[in-house]
């Protein structure tokens, strides 16, 4: 019986674990129908530590990836006629190749029953791979392909189901503050129309609801001083918000309309302590709904105390654009204040990311080829997220519809063996 039978039979006694390190390849359909390789099942042979084995006659190597309570390494068992033989009778050279032409070597020294490699391999571990080992006068070599988190789509299938991808480069991240508000009609934009002398209100033309236009006639008092009948025209144009007396009554001091100007509206954000000191007159502020539903970007116009002289509450101004439809007095409004920015080396779009397994990643693309990058992140605002390891400048990656490479992938079973 072969060597790599008997270790085989032995192995079974371990569990399986996906490692992505495939002999072969199948083809499935990718999302929208596009192609993609898929790892076939792991059917080669595996030796007593769940690892590869490598054959050359009566020599085997059996390949692991170590991660225990440590970096990803590289442990390789050598075996001679079906027993261990002492790792410092070999020498070893692996060499992967990554997609983007990123070639890591590795060298190794004896520990305990195993050559363990002396560099940290880095996710993801998709690459080919290269085994040089020299043993007994003779040198072995084995070539075979590890890939996980990889799939293939043609390029105008990916482009018909909106995959767009952009280089990760610089950019610059923003530190902001959000803040909760409301909007509020502008003093300007509210009129409390009155009788100009005491008298009969003869007639009213508006009820509320009602638009009107500067300058029409919305009511007209006969006065009880010279018992003559003028008109009173609206001040602007607007909508009447309240109608506070009828035809025949007396006309005194109190308003009999309420008139206002939906357009003349601002966002009120209230500032507590810790956030007040650090908004001041001219920053960029984002408003959008407190459904998110609509938006505008605009500038802190000015801060103010609440005026009750009880709180420390502060109250920061922001214009609403005028003819803005969308806002109405009352209605709550959140906000995004840019409080400072730094530009950093290597930034992605926030909406890339992705998830697989324990990390987060996005998906870079060569060519019609796609693979997952683990990211190590830093800064992170709604639009940018600071890239601190894991990355090359230059890279494309997905930036919109990347779920689809995420489906493709999962579907291919991305599996991670150790």
């Amino acid at each position: 019986m072969r060597l790599s039978q008997v270790i085989l039979s032995l192995s079974v006694l371990f569990s399986l674990a996906a490692c992505g390190e495939q002999p072969g390849e199948g083809v499935v359909v990718g999302a929208g129908g596009g192609h993609m390789t898929a790892p076939a099942a792991a059917d080669y042979p595996r030796g007593p530590h769940n690892g590869r084995l490598l054959e050359s006659g009566d020599f085997v190597l059996e390949m692991t990836v170590f991660e225990t309570g440590v970096p990803p390494e590289y442990r390789v068992y050598p075996y001679l006629d079906g027993a261990p033989l002492d790792p410092a009778e070999v020498q070893l050279q692996v060499v992967v190749s990554r997609l983007g032409g990123r070639i890591d070597q590795f060298t190794f020294a004896a520990e305990n029953d195993y050559l363990r490699g002396q560099s940290v391999l880095i996710e993801p571990h998709s690459f080919d791979v290269a085994v040089d080992a020299q043993f007994g006068g003779s040198v072995h070599s084995w070539n075979f392909e590890s890939h996980e988190g990889r799939t293939t789509i043609a390029r105008d299938v990916a482009d018909a189901a909106g995959v767009a991808v952009e280089a990760a480069g610089p950019g610059v991240i923003e530190e902001t503050i959000k803040l909760s508000g409301i909007v509020e009609l502008l003093p300007e934009g509210r009129a409390e129309i009155r009788a100009w002398y005491p008298g009969r209100i003869v007639s009213m033309t508006k009820v509320v609801g009602d638009s009107v236009a500067a300058g029409e006639v919305i009511a007209r008092v006969e006065s009880a001083e010279s018992l003559q009948t003028y008109s009173i025209p609206a001040p602007f144009a607007g909508v009447i918000a309240e109608r506070n007396g009828a035809v025949g009554s007396v006309a005194g001091d109190a308003p009999i309309y309420v008139l206002m100007d939906p357009t003349k509206l601002h966002a009120e954000f209230f500032l507590f302590p810790r956030d007040g000191e650090r908004i001041r007159e001219g920053q960029a502020v984002a408003v959008n709904s407190a459904t998110g539903d609509v938006r505008f970007d605009g500038t802190v116009e000015f801060v103010l105390f609440s005026g009750d002289g009880h709180t420390p509450v502060r109250i920061a101004h922001v214009e609403i654009p005028e003819g803005d439809t969308h806002w109405w007095p009352g209605m709550a409004i959140e906000g995004r204040v840019v409080v400072g920015s730094e530009p950093v080396p290597l930034v992605v779009r926030t909406r890339a990311l992705q998830r697989f397994r324990d990390f987060t990643v996005v998906y870079a693309r060569f060519g019609d080829t796609y693979e997952v990058r683990m990211l190590e992140l830093g800064r992170q605002t709604p639009e940018w997220t600071e890239i601190l390891g894991g990355l090359e400048p230059g890279t494309e990656y997905v930036t919109d519809n990347a779920f689809l490479i995420r489906a493709d992938v999962e579907k291919a079973g991305a599996a991670h063996d150790h």
